[in-house]
């Protein structure tokens, strides 16, 4: 599958899809394929431009995906990238992490945002936690110089099970189960 993206200076990883965004994808992807769960509701938290929901929505077309960011001109570029690349009946809209975020969710995606600081990634996982169904799936990228490892504490403590299923030049991909 090709994908096309635009994106702009106020948003993360402007250039290319960022290396841990692709690892979280992958690695999602073949997670969820293997375990048979290609439909449900999924929730692509801090969207940025769209790329994990977009592409999350095309591999996995029963989902029903919401993608949510703070950006006003980030949520612009992803709903430009999602018809810029077919991707219809996703739901995009503007929520400071999950404060706007309604329902229940079967997976959460999140490259969450370090450089807004510990607290503002622990909130997101908080607002996962919420928001997922029992049995419901968190996934998290991180790299392990940025937090992965007090992370993983964290999610551990919040979801009583969190385990590093990829790493990948310094990445890890965190996998917590409600």
């Amino acid at each position: 599958m090709d994908f096309f993206f635009t994106t702009d200076a106020e948003v993360f990883s402007k250039k290319f899809l960022d290396f841990g965004s692709r690892v979280l994808l992958e690695t999602a992807i073949e997670d969820l394929s293997g375990l048979g769960r290609k439909k449900g509701r999924l929730l692509d938290l801090g969207c940025g431009y769209g790329p994990i929901g977009i592409i999350m929505k095309r591999v996995f077309p029963s989902m029903e995906v919401t993608m949510v960011d703070i950006n006003q001109r980030a949520l612009g570029l992803a709903k430009e990238n999602a018809e810029a690349n077919s991707v219809k009946c996703v739901e995009i809209y503007q929520s400071d992490g999950c404060a706007s975020v309604e329902g229940t969710f079967d997976v959460v995606l999140t490259n969450p945002p370090v450089r807004a600081g510990k607290q503002t990634v622990f909130a997101f996982y908080d607002g996962a936690w919420d928001h997922l169904a029992e049995g419901g799936l968190l996934y998290v990228v991180l790299q392990k110089k940025q937090g992965a490892p007090s992370s993983e504490k964290y999610l551990q403590e919040k979801f009583g099970s969190c385990e590093v299923i990829a790493k990948e030049s310094g990445y890890w991909i965190l996998k917590a189960v409600k």
